[in-house]
């Protein structure tokens, strides 16, 4: 199903460099792979900081779990 968005003249340049750069023969393609890559390059690792576990599960509970 195809659908129409609105974008600013600026987003569509960058998209079209995106589409180029990325060798897609889509826009669709091109914001594909472009999260695609993005989502692989983050990462959650150290997220919490070196709080202590006991800290981080009592944040999680409710105050009636307790």
């Amino acid at each position: 199903m195809a659908t129409s968005i609105q974008i600013q003249e600026r987003t569509l340049d960058i998209l079209k460099k995106i589409k180029e750069e990325t060798r897609s023969v889509s826009y669709d393609e091109a914001i594909n792979k472009l999260v695609v890559s993005t989502a692989k390059d983050k990462s959650l690792g150290g997220y919490l900081g070196k709080r202590p576990l006991k800290w981080i599960l009592n944040e999680l509970r409710d105050k009636s779990d307790r």
